[in-house]
């Protein structure tokens, strides 16, 4: 499962800078996650650390991205392998 930021987000901007997997952006006019990157903090955290300083509490589980905790699991792995692809120094 994925999170995802409803439209009662004030744009306060603290929960874009706790996202170990940069998966929060600003969008047109609201912050937003991208589900191929969120992984609700498995691998980094026992709670989603957005959902945890959230002062308006928009931050629900998106019912279109359902995924099990492997699932979510295996999603932080590849996430990892490209960080570390990213910060390898080139042949």
């Amino acid at each position: 499962m994925a999170l995802w930021i409803t439209d009662e987000c004030i744009n306060c901007d603290v929960c874009e800078p706790e996202c170990p997997n940069q998966a929060i952006s600003m969008g047109v006019e609201i912050y937003e996650i991208d589900p191929q990157r969120c992984t609700e903090c498995v691998g980094h955290f026992d709670e989603p650390q957005c959902v945890q300083v959230c002062p308006v509490s928009c931050i629900p589980v998106n019912p279109s991205c359902v995924e099990t905790p492997a699932q979510l699991l295996a999603k932080f792995r590849v996430l990892q392998g490209e960080a570390a692809a990213e910060a390898s120094p080139p042949a």
